[in-house]
């Protein structure tokens, strides 16, 4: 059993192969730890050059990336990945917190980022999310399911279901939705889901997530006892009902 309860594998079986590249080594030896106690295959890179060579020769699933580096930054490696036809997953790390970095990183072919100083249980959540859809790696065990009373959300399929009734919604609903269930009864912020579900900062501008919380309500709580809850000046939370 892994730190996090559920394994991922590669279709051979095999465990996920995830490359660190950070020139700064104490965080590379921290990240590797927290990696291989997930049962994943882990190398590491100190600059971008080391990088360019072990996505070569290592083949990972997924890549953790550091914007900041000595040689060839971050930015410049995943375009010489994506130029040579290279996809791999990559999760970047920032000390900016600069809105224009992190859509940079995004729009340049990044597919996330955590922001310095971050945990190390986030860097293994984001990563477990891009090798789900990215299809490199599944879950070993039974399809992971998420449960709140009577609503069900299975993170492989996508299938989302109420009192047995399918409910279709837009992937944006359908992160939206995931990341409320996988926090139940824990009051998230709008900047929090602004961060998590976007994947930027929208300055403030915390109407998009009222709207996608209401197109939420209308799919999962209509007709039913409400899952979805507001509290007010803080943020939403979900729970069953009592």
């Amino acid at each position: 059993m892994t730190a996090s309860g559920t394994s991922l594998q590669r279709a051979d079986g095999s465990a996920p192969r995830i490359l660190v590249v950070d020139d700064e080594q104490m965080l590379t030896d921290l990240l590797s730890m927290a990696l291989r106690m997930e049962g994943w295959d882990v190398q590491t890179a100190a600059s971008g050059f080391e990088a360019l060579q072990a996505a070569r020769d290592f083949a990972p699933d997924a890549m953790v990336l550091d914007i900041m580096m000595p040689d060839l930054d971050g930015m410049s490696v995943l375009q010489r990945l994506r130029h040579s036809g290279n996809n791999v997953p990559v999760l970047f790390l920032t000390a900016k917190d600069a809105v224009g970095d992190r859509v940079a990183g995004l729009t340049a072919g990044g597919d996330d980022y955590v922001t310095k100083p971050f945990s190390l249980e986030e860097v293994v959540a984001r990563l477990r999310g891009l090798m789900r859809r990215a299809g490199t790696a599944q879950s070993a065990e039974a399809e992971p399911i998420l449960r709140v009373g009577d609503l069900s959300l299975n993170e492989d399929s996508h299938e989302v279901e109420r009192s047995g009734r399918e409910i279709e919604l837009t992937a944006t609903e359908f992160e939206l939705l995931r990341y409320l269930m996988r926090n139940q009864r824990r009051v998230v912020s709008k900047a929090q889901i602004l961060d998590r579900v976007w994947n930027y900062d929208f300055g403030g501008r915390s109407s998009v997530v009222e709207l996608y919380i209401s197109y939420l309500r209308k799919k999962i709580d209509q007709g039913y006892e409400p899952l979805i809850h507001t509290v007010r000046g803080v943020g939403y939370m979900i729970k069953a009902p009592q």
